[in-house]
């Protein structure tokens, strides 16, 4: 069987500061071609809607999958899925990924029959069974399948991390990805899955609190393989079990890889294995994301963060000594007037990091999405981004909006303008030297895309597809009702049976 695996365009974000390497979809591609199947990818980060339909008239897919990891990307998918049903009538067409597992009867209902199944859960897990029954005609059997006519079994995890490895061959243009200055970037993974529940997230919802790691020698030879010069490491939180973080470490010195590493990590994971963390430093760790969020101890409660304020200041202070470069997130809420925008300019400003602002949203998925979804202002999935605002602002919206790029203009200036120019086009000029322009161009690209103007204009694109209204009471009142995969039992929530037994061994 042939099957296309497509990955939707990019985000408003991910147009300036990042354009990542799709590895789920790799490992989807990966698990299809390990049962037998011919097996492309495009991605549409990288490539345009003509070429997709150009690649549909020359490979001719039995079966077509999209990635549905973003909310934002549902109308595009819905909308490509359309216009390969017209010209396909008799391909399989499914979506599977991280927010259409949430949302599944959804995506089924707003495509009217242009998208056969939703995958809910870990694609890899299922895709070559599904294929297999798509075509001898029992999709109800398969774990996690949603069609219009039922549900299949409930969606189930990949038996190992170790056993699918990403088709990262099938990509075409492997050079146009990178984070910041990593030009260019792959990315790997090294485990999976997140112990804690913060509120806005839903990354414990998807994986039911698990958390599941690869086998250190595994991911050691699949980074000596990696010809990218720059690494992304994708884990939600990454070491959280220094013993793995030193295993890898080990791995990847035996092979003599040297790489510069990009990763993201909490600040109590960063402050107990500092050790890990100095040691990946001198391995090539070049650049860490931490999720601070807020800069207020009410704040971090109201999102569970489980940090004190205390200790998120105490792990910057550590970070900034690993001599490494620090990136940090603050969640803007929707009732920040005037006076709070500038209290948090003020503090941007007074700090070394880099400063990322994101707007709070309610994903399906997340705590807060059924407490939150009666009041949102638009149920466009296009705006679902973290860049626009969805719930009711305090300021006017325009005014909230002039507020929010304002702050993100005075922080992108003060690492990209004239008084941090010369380290960058110092960057810049290395990475042009070996033919790569994914970095400098991101550098002219902030005002373009980041413009109070063009957010508000975005509110009054006509919608098609529109999240659709829910008993958020009903889902709110069982939290077992957020979960895609069901949490295990509690003594295995954080580890399974791979992990357990690493974790034995090396403790002895």
């Amino acid at each position: 069987m042939k099957l296309l695996c497509v990955h939707p365009s990019p985000l408003m974000y991910t147009r300036v500061f990042l354009r990542l390497e799709p590895l789920g979809l790799e490992l989807v591609a990966g698990a299809a071609r390990g049962a037998g199947h011919e097996v492309r990818i495009i991605d549409l980060q990288v490539e345009q809607h003509d070429a997709y339909f150009r690649l549909l008239r020359r490979f001719g897919p039995d079966a077509v999958c999209f990635s549905g990891n973003y909310l934002a990307n549902v109308p595009e998918i819905i909308d490509l899925a359309r216009a390969t049903r017209e010209r396909l009538p008799h391909c399989f067409i499914f979506v599977g990924g991280h927010s259409v597992s949430f949302i599944a009867r959804d995506i089924l209902a707003h495509a009217e029959g242009a998208i056969d199944c939703v995958l809910r859960g870990e694609g890899e897990a299922a895709v070559a069974e599904l294929l297999v029954a798509w075509r001898d005609g029992g999709l109800a059997r398969v774990a996690g399948a949603v069609t219009m006519d039922g549900d299949g079994p409930p969606p189930r995890f990949a038996a190992s991390l170790d056993a699918i490895r990403p088709a990262r061959d099938l990509l075409r243009h492997r050079r146009k990805y990178f984070i910041g200055a990593l030009d260019p970037c792959a990315s790997i993974e090294f485990a999976r899955g997140c112990p804690w529940d913060c509120t806005f997230c839903s990354a414990w919802t998807f994986y039911g609190r698990s958390y599941r790691i690869a086998d250190p020698e595994i991911v050691a030879d699949e980074l000596a393989r990696l010809r990218e010069p720059g690494v992304f490491i994708v884990d939600d939180v990454a070491f959280v079990h220094a013993e793995h973080g030193m295993a890898i470490a080990d791995a990847i010195e035996r092979r003599g890889v040297r790489k510069q590493y990009y990763l993201e990590t909490r600040a109590d994971v960063l402050l107990r294995n500092r050790e890990v963390f100095r040691r990946w430093r001198d391995l090539g760790l070049a650049y860490m994301f931490l999720g601070l969020e807020a800069i207020d101890a009410e704040r971090l409660k109201l999102f569970r963060k489980r940090v004190s304020l205390d200790d998120s200041f105490a792990a910057l202070e550590f970070a900034r000594s690993l001599g490494v470069n620090v990136a940090i997130n603050i969640i803007a809420d929707p009732s920040w007037d005037r006076e709070r925008f500038a209290t948090v300019r003020a503090w941007c400003m007074e700090i070394p990091e880099i400063v990322n602002i994101s707007v709070t949203t309610p994903y399906p998925g997340t705590e807060i999405w059924p407490q939150q979804e009666a009041l949102l202002t638009t149920r466009d999935y296009r705006l679902f981004d973290i860049q626009h605002a969805v719930l009711p602002t305090t300021l006017p919206l325009a005014e909230f909006y002039a507020e929010l790029v304002s702050t993100q203009q005075v922080l992108s200036r003060k690492h990209l303008g004239w008084a941090a120019v010369g380290g960058a086009m110092t960057v810049a000029a290395k990475r042009l030297l070996r033919g790569q322009t994914n970095f400098v161009t991101s550098l002219w690209k902030f005002n373009s895309v980041f413009n109070a103007r063009q957010q508000m204009a975005d509110h009054a694109r006509p919608a098609r597809y529109q999240l659709p209204r829910s008993d958020g009471a009903a889902i709110g009142a069982d939290k077992r009702t957020l979960y895609v995969h069901q949490p295990p039992a509690r003594r295995a929530r954080v580890l399974d049976e791979a992990t357990q037994r690493f974790v034995a061994a090396t403790r002895g």
